[in-house]
């Protein structure tokens, strides 16, 4: 359900809230309810990881993948799976694996 609070979020510069809730499907008061809401732990962390992430990828000219940053981050002693990091790296970097 967030994914779908979270486009419209991204969105409400473009087209009114209460007219995406309705084509999406989700209540008006649903959405503004989790505007309005504390970003939980999980959220902060990963904010906080794709923050040194990010740093990690731009030190590298942009060329290590997300292996590499996940072995750079084990020797920095930050625990965090390869998956998480693979997802928090930014799109354009990753390869399709057919």
């Amino acid at each position: 359900m967030t994914e779908k609070y979270e486009f419209i979020d991204g969105e409400a510069d473009n087209f009114p809230g209460q007219q995406m809730c309705t084509w999406a499907g989700v209540s008006t008061s649903g959405f503004y309810h989790c505007r309005s809401r504390p970003l939980s732990a999980t959220a902060k962390r990963r904010a906080e990881l794709r923050t040194v992430i990010l740093q990690i990828f731009s030190d590298s000219q942009e060329t290590y993948g997300y292996r590499r940053v996940h072995a750079v981050l084990q020797r920095m002693n930050v625990q965090a799976g390869a998956e998480l990091i693979r997802a928090l790296i930014p799109a354009r970097n990753r390869i399709a694996v057919i």
